[in-house]
């Protein structure tokens, strides 16, 4: 019995001397604990949390810091929130010009600054603001907890201890808990922009967030309701080094919602996308794309027994930007019910917000879980017999109506409108409101027949309105489209696609060489006399291809200038704020003395796709097909002044009677033929300088970018296509 507590004695030093040997203050430890566990107990059913993102702070745009500073405290001290979510591009990181991206620490501090003010004003307690960083927090960051890791040492999460790269709290309403986890998936080694565009989560990383997901999972029945936030939308984040995704944690948990930033409302206001899986496998096109917002679900029967449950699924909401739109957002859950609204800051400030919290908005927040619980009958009935909103306002509200409309016959008519009560005392910034309704009434197969409107008017006699939103009982979702912008940055897994892409891209280039090559060499000789003979289009871009084969130092020009983009490095420059060379493939960077896990020393993959897939298909590909339309259209040309001066040798001989006359002196050639209408090689010329325009556009957006110059650090990719062009310009001017 003696022996147990000498252990246990010697055991606790052992662990101290650990903790002091690795520099980890034992309070540290106690406190990252405690965080990570904290709890945030409310009163009532209804929580509610801010939701800001990509401020970009900039030392050239004082404008976005100073509304911050102006227009966010007094929102924050009105509305209340239990949280504030700040997901990333806190700081810009951008010289004037936008083209040089590294870390600025003035717009750190003044990021700081304003955010001692705006915690400040609102009276919130500094523990519920959470920040997490964003690429543009990232740029030429060599190491975190490095001298140039600003995040680290101005944020807020930096400031309160938030080493960890995973960050949950709890809110306890009632009987639910409302989890909270955020991530930062940026690089570990934060290169310069623009190849720092996505997230990249390791397995660790994963790891930790499913960890921190299921930190309330018991079998004790309390329902959990799971929201996660970040910075990079599912689009722009890279699986992990073993091929794992954060879609995959987020579905095995079953989160109610992804929050997130990084893309702007430059791209559309729908950037929202609904993540399901089912029991059969994924097809190959749901790797790489999602057509829709939310896919259409195949007709199906609910299959209510106690063995079977709802897909895992999950929203993924991006908000749009501070930094142009000056968006803000405010999330509620309600009795498990997740929904939102957004505030636009641009047109001044908000004397009155409302914030329907149920019904949900069939476009956009409904969910299977919903559908299969109304259709079992295991929802909780009290959730659903009352309208509720929360309401806002710097001014006090009189009154507070709902109105719902139907659709049906193709215009909106009023089939309901009814007073809401206030429930219980507004001790936390919103007011909640309820109205009770004949929930049943309202059900139908059609998610986008019903449309629900709640009005305020506050003590001035002002009426404030929400936007017509429709809404299902019955949890149908309704089916919204994208734009084709929205879709190109919201639809398509671009990490999982650059691959491809860039196979595909390099597979065309060399197809366009090496075929008509071989087809020349097995005898397959297709000429101007051919396709003017057969007026295929085949036998047309066979004999443009085959033109620029007969032109050797061009062809394989092209021919190396590919190889050379396969096998040699494009360029060598600085990749870091300070300092820091590497040169980069179509691998992605290689920086001495960095090497990634797994033994992969590339960084920056898949984000430096920004630079080669332009480069290939806006470069490359337009000056292969312009070389090759330069050498058919001399030829065309020849055929076209031979065949003029064998019709006047013609006309010649028949009006004199006597020998035909050769016209192939140039005294005896009309200055009409020499000089002729070459409209085509025109054409072709102002394409080829636009060409030269775009490429050389690139290359100084890459000299700013990573400090090089264009003849020691990348002079093969800076002029090897300017040269081909001049060449093949210069020989096809001349006509024999």
């Amino acid at each position: 019995m003696g022996i147990l507590p000498s252990v246990i004695v010697i055991g606790f030093v052992i662990f101290f001397f650990v903790l002091v040997g690795l520099g980890i203050p034992t309070s540290a430890v106690g406190r990252v604990a405690e965080e990570q566990k904290r709890v945030i107990e409310l009163e009532g059913p209804v929580a509610w949390v801010v939701q800001l993102s990509d401020l970009h702070f900039s030392v050239h745009h004082p404008s976005r810091a100073l509304d911050f500073r102006r227009l966010v405290g007094p929102a924050l001290s009105s509305i209340r929130p239990a949280l504030v979510l700040l997901t990333g591009d806190l700081t810009d990181g951008k010289s004037k010009d936008l083209l040089t991206m590294k870390q600025n620490e003035k717009e750190w501090i003044e990021y700081e600054s304003v955010m001692e003010d705006v915690i400040q004003r609102s009276g919130l307690d500094r523990s519920v603001f959470y920040d997490v960083r964003g690429n543009h927090d990232n740029f030429g960051v060599p190491a975190v907890g490095g001298a140039l890791d600003f995040f680290s040492k101005y944020s807020v999460n930096g400031r309160l201890g938030r080493r960890s790269n995973v960050n949950s709290v709890t809110l306890q309403t009632g009987e639910r808990k409302l989890l909270f986890v955020g991530l930062d998936s940026t690089m570990p080694v934060g290169i310069r922009g623009p190849t720092n565009l996505f997230g990249h989560p390791s397995d660790e990383l994963l790891a930790e967030i499913d960890a921190q997901l299921s930190q309330w999972d018991s079998p004790s029945g309390v329902p959990v309701t799971k929201i996660s936030f970040g910075h990079f939308p599912l689009s722009f984040t890279a699986a992990s080094e073993s091929g794992k995704t954060l879609k995959e944690i987020f579905l095995k948990h079953s989160i109610s919602a992804y929050l997130c930033g990084h893309l702007h409302t430059k791209f559309g206001k729908n950037l929202k996308r609904y993540h399901h899986s089912t029991s059969h496998m994924l097809s190959s096109s749901e790797m790489f794309f999602q057509l829709n917002m939310q896919p259409q679900a195949s007709a199906k029967t609910e299959n209510c027994s106690s063995g079977t449950g709802p897909e895992d699924e999950f929203w993924e909401w991006e908000m749009g930007d501070w930094r142009k739109s000056r968006m803000m957002r405010i999330l509620a859950i309600d009795n498990g019910h997740v929904s939102y609204v957004d505030i636009d800051f641009k047109s001044g400030t908000k004397e009155t917000i409302i914030l329907p919290t149920f019904p949900l908005d069939s476009r956009f927040m409904s969910t299977s879980l919903f559908e299969r619980r109304y259709a079992c009958k295991l929802m909780a009935p009290a959730s659903y017999e009352t309208i509720r909103a929360l309401v806002f306002s710097t001014s006090p509200v009189v009154s507070v109506m709902v109105r719902i409309f139907d659709l049906r016959g193709g215009d909106f008519s009023m089939v309901m409108e009814s007073l809401m009560s206030m429930n219980g005392n507004n001790t936390y910034g919103g007011v909640y409101y309820s109205a009770p309704w004949n929930y049943r009434a309202f059900e139908d197969p059609s998610p986008s027949r019903y449309w629900l409107q709640i009005v305020a008017k506050d003590a001035t006699g002002r009426p404030s309105f929400t936007e017509l939103r429709p809404f299902s009982v019955n949890g149908f979702g309704a089916q919204p489209t994208w734009t084709w912008k929205e879709f190109f940055v919201m639809g398509c897994q671009w990490a999982a696609l650059y691959g491809p892409l860039l196979w595909c891209v390099l597979c065309f280039l060399f197809s366009l060489l090496l075929i008509p090559k071989v087809l020349m060499h097995a005898q397959k000789q297709f000429t101007y006399k051919h396709f003017v003979d057969k007026k295929s289009i085949f036998i047309g871009v066979a004999w443009i291809l085959q033109e620029l084969c007969n032109i050797p130092a061009v062809w394989f020009g092209f021919l190396g200038y590919l190889l050379f983009l396969l096998l040699v490095p494009w360029f060598v420059g600085h990749v870091f704020t300070n300092d820091g060379k590497g040169y980069m493939t179509y691998k992605g960077w290689v920086v001495e003395g960095v090497s990634q896990k797994e033994g992969s020393f590339f960084l920056g993959h898949p984000d430096i796709m920004v630079i080669v897939i332009p480069h290939l298909v806006l470069v490359v590909l337009p000056t292969v097909l312009a070389a090759a339309a330069l050498a058919s259209e001399k030829i065309h040309y020849q055929e076209r002044v031979r065949a003029t001066l064998e019709k006047k040798e013609d006309d010649y001989s028949h009006q004199h009677k006597g020998p035909p006359v050769k016209l192939n002196s140039r005294a005896n050639r009309p200055s009409k033929l020499r000089f002729g209408n070459r409209w085509v090689r025109k054409f072709l010329l102002i394409v080829c300088l636009g060409i030269s325009w775009k490429h050389f556009s690139n290359c100084m957006a890459l000299i700013k970018a990573y400090e090089m110059n264009p003849i020691f650090h990348f002079p093969g990719y800076s002029f090897s296509i300017p040269l081909l062009l001049a060449y093949t310009v210069y020989h096809t001017g001349r006509v024999s």
